[in-house]
């Protein structure tokens, strides 16, 4: 893979993670216009490794305290989630349905969902239902008041973003408006949430990788590498922008954004068809 294509998806992963717009949409559109190779496997490792350093990196105090109150030890001095001293356990429970639908449908959601037509369809509804969770909620819950119902509510969503286009922030945000979480809290949980299902598909990803092929690829080190910085270094950037930007906007700019994104993909995929 060319350093310029590791660099230029390394950043769209990085972007299109942490805003409700979809990374894997992106990640499988852009190289289907440009017509280049995605990087396989190999390479949708170094991404998630990427994510998940971007996600580290930027909640590691909220991730240290959340661990020890778990644990029951006092540490750290976020007020909010001293409220909250069983937010791990809520946090392992929203993460077990799209481990289950992520291991069954895995085959499915890397082959016949990748179509631009599911891609193009998912990018509108979930913009739609995020445009109707932006202003129905009432917005009045902080970390330190998420219950079981609203985790396994939110977990239950973030199982559909198996489904290309789907847009795992998008789907887990728009389930934390509807359980009335402010949109800053819903942004937080879904964040914290990514940090175990991105681990876990990693490895998962890792193992099979290992076991089938051999490890990465001698050719695809540097590529691997540079992919994985590009997509942590942007990730760190974007969270700390989109958590800032919901302290005073709403989601309409990204309704929008879906909305127009999924009418290109349906224009591209009719063009080509008929090209044909």
């Amino acid at each position: 893979m060319p350093l310029l294509h590791a660099i230029v998806l390394g950043i769209v992963q990085g972007i299109t993670e942490f805003l409700p717009i979809s990374s894997t949409a992106h990640l499988i559109i852009i190289p289907w216009i440009l017509g280049w190779d995605d990087g396989g496997l190999t390479f949708d490792i170094a991404l998630h490794v990427g994510t998940l350093a971007s996600v580290l990196l930027y909640f590691v105090r909220d991730w240290i305290q959340i661990l020890a109150q778990g644990f029951g030890l006092n540490l750290g001095y976020d007020p909010v989630l001293s409220k909250n001293r069983n937010l791990l356990w809520f946090l392992v429970l929203a993460s077990i349905p799209a481990g289950i639908i992520g291991y069954l449908f895995e085959k499915q959601a890397e082959s016949s969902l990748r179509s631009p037509y599911v891609i193009g369809t998912t990018a509108i509804a979930v913009g739609i239902l995020m445009w109707i969770a932006d202003r129905s909620g009432r917005r009045h819950k902080d970390l330190g008041h998420v219950t079981v119902a609203d985790a396994l509510t939110i977990g239950t969503a973030q199982a559909l973003a198996v489904i290309p286009g789907v847009s795992r922030s998008g789907i887990t945000i728009s389930a934390g408006l509807f359980c009335n979480l402010d949109r800053q809290t819903a942004a937080r949980f879904s964040f914290l949430l990514l940090t175990p299902v991105t681990a876990g598909a990693a490895a998962k990803k890792l193992w099979d990788l290992m076991r089938h092929g051999g490890g990465i690829p001698a050719d695809m080190h540097t590529a691997f590498l540079v992919g994985m910085a590009a997509s942590a270094i942007t990730g760190v950037l974007v969270i700390g922008f989109f958590m800032n930007y919901l302290r005073r906007r709403t989601l309409s700019f990204f309704v929008w954004y879906r909305i127009v994104f999924g009418i290109i993909v349906f224009a591209l995929a009719l063009f080509r068809f008929n090209g044909r």
